[in-house]
């Protein structure tokens, strides 16, 4: 599969994932409805957030400038080949 290039596409990808955190906050309130379910799933969303940009940005800023990913899965994969390789030795 190849990179999105489409500025139009990758605005709409991104308003797509919005609209799937805006729905399914809403669902798990209404589900729960109390506010300490409110507070916890806003710090849950501003820590995954934070816990991507640390993966995609500080990794290859800060420690490694090889760190360059497609997505998790990918880095996910690369940190298992290396631990693969590294037991050989």
């Amino acid at each position: 599969m190849s990179d999105l290039k489409s500025k139009k596409l990758i605005v709409l990808k991104g308003m797509l994932f919005l609209l799937i955190v805006g729905l399914s906050g809403a669902g798990i309130l209404s589900l729960a409805p109390d506010w300490r379910v409110a507070v916890l799933l806003v710090v849950a969303l501003w820590a995954a957030a934070r816990f991507y940009y640390f993966l995609f940005y500080c990794l290859e800023r800060y420690v490694d400038p090889r760190l360059k990913y497609a997505g998790i899965i990918a880095l996910v994969r690369a940190i298992a080949e290396t631990r693969h390789t590294d037991s050989k030795h």
